[in-house]
């Protein structure tokens, strides 16, 4: 009875169970305007049922950092991803991040340590699978279904149910009509997997990940946008499906239950790839030993009077002597000059054919980030305005370019939560908050070491 009276006093409903579905860079505008458009009816019903908010990503706002924020709750420094490739700066020695890298507890070993039976399935940077009180299974990056599953025992489930880990990028860049067949096909598998889990599994918090829809947006957001009268209405169509499942998924949900979905970030149309480490070149900070380099020697590359490189996407490494392999720049005062001069003058760059500011900003790594893993963050992160996509290739001819196969590109500002059944005022908040939301809503004690706060105490 006295909990019943704190939760009125509260104004808000604790839920027995959550379901989370993840809609990979969907931007809340996009889904809005469905919405209002009436081409999304199930999503406009439950935003009636709840509260469906615009959020902020990551810096950058790449899927491994945002999501890996999402899971942890905590800034990058504190959980040490910070995109989907880094170095070791002793080696130069380049890796792809996965949760061997994951330097924070994630949110469903919080869970599971609170005796929650949880099951993720897809979300990045949860290959390879870590133990959990449930069912764990990896995101893209797993190399194979039999690696990605924990228990490795459900994995025979997995494979009955014809999952598929992720949709072949190489068939997408083909063609067009490859991307759309293949975004479909692995929806289709991901969709039955959801459907079972919700039916036959039970737990305290489902997680099942929608990569497709990033998919899709980097193949074909410049179709759509356009009109284009054989590649939008396939984008629409897609749509329909995801409306159709979150209509589904609400529907095969009791009153126990409480359903969110998320967006790590927006999506907008390239006006043009900028390639970096071309502009570091042209001011002379980066010089190369070979031009063009051999593509497999990578960072070893770079001649030893260089002061800095870029890794995508427009994190610009300052090399530090005593950090980096072969830095020149003494820490202190030298470091910090070179720095502000390479900021500034990101802030000058402009587009060569339309005159057009490339970035609105140039952060400093304290100013977006602190904890223990600062030092493996690069000095400075480039934020662009929207269509204007940094690239981290050594060596490219030309500052700008715009291609017809990747033609979306992520933004920062256009992220998106729903929560159903709660009534959350719209404020300035990111994916910092998530996390500590679905601890509230589940009752169990979020850690103290959070950056984030519930939206459901705000």
């Amino acid at each position: 009875m006295a909990m019943g009276f704190l939760d009125k006093l509260r104004g808000k409903k604790q839920a027995r169970r959550v379901v989370f579905i993840g809609l990979d860079g969907t931007p809340y505008t996009f889904l809005k305007r469905l919405i209002d458009e009436g081409r999304a009816p199930n999503a406009a019903r439950l935003a009636e049922q709840g509260s469906l908010l615009r959020m902020e990503s990551t810096w950058p706002w790449v899927s491994s950092v945002a999501w890996s924020t999402m899971m942890t709750g905590v800034n990058p420094a504190r959980h040490n991803i910070f995109g989907f490739i880094d170095r070791d700066p002793a080696t130069y020695k380049q890796f792809i991040p996965t949760s061997r890298n994951m330097q924070a507890k994630t949110l469903w070993e919080v869970l599971s340590d609170a005796g929650k039976r949880v099951i993720v399935v897809n979300v990045p940077v949860t290959y390879p699978p870590r133990q959990v009180n449930g069912i764990l299974v990896g995101g893209f990056l797993s190399p194979s279904l039999e690696k990605a599953v924990y228990p490795p025992a459900y994995t025979s489930t997995l494979q009955s149910l014809g999952y598929i880990v992720d949709a072949d990028p190489w068939k997408a860049r083909e063609s067009k009509d490859l991307a759309i067949q293949e975004v479909n096909t692995v929806l289709d598998a991901r969709i039955r997997t959801l459907y079972h889990m919700l039916e036959h599994e039970e737990c305290d918090y489902l997680h099942v990940h929608i990569m497709e829809t990033d998919r899709l947006h980097h193949f074909l957001w410049q179709q759509m946008e356009e009109g284009d009268p054989a590649y939008a209405p396939a984008f629409y169509d897609f749509y329909q499906r995801i409306d159709d499942m979150l209509g589904q998924v609400a529907e095969k949900l009791d009153e126990s239950a409480t359903l969110l979905w998320m967006s790590d970030h927006g999506f907008c149309t390239v006006k043009r790839e900028v390639h970096v480490n071309r502009w570091l070149m042209d001011n002379g900070w980066l010089h190369l030993r070979n031009v063009p380099p051999d593509r497999k020697k990578g960072l070893d590359e770079i001649d030893p009077s260089s002061v800095a490189y870029s890794l995508d996407p427009g994190r610009v490494v300052i090399r530090v002597r005593g950090r980096e392999k072969q830095g020149s720049v003494a820490p202190g005062a030298e470091y910090e000059a070179l720095r502000d001069e390479i900021a500034a003058a990101a802030l000058q760059l402009r587009d060569p054919d339309s005159d057009e500011p490339i970035f609105r900003n140039a952060f400093k790594r304290e100013e977006l980030y602190h904890g223990p893993y600062l030092e493996q963050a690069a000095d400075l992160i480039l934020a662009p305005y929207d269509g204007y996509d940094p690239k981290g290739a050594l060596y490219k001819e030309t500052l700008t370019f715009k291609g017809d196969e990747l033609v979306g590109m992520h933004t920062h500002d256009d992220a998106m939560l729903y929560v159903q059944g709660q009534t959350i005022p719209q404020t300035h908040f990111s994916v910092l908050n998530v996390m500590p939301t679905i601890l509230d809503l589940l009752e169990v004690d979020a850690p103290e070491t959070l950056d984030g706060h519930s939206l459901l105490s705000s």
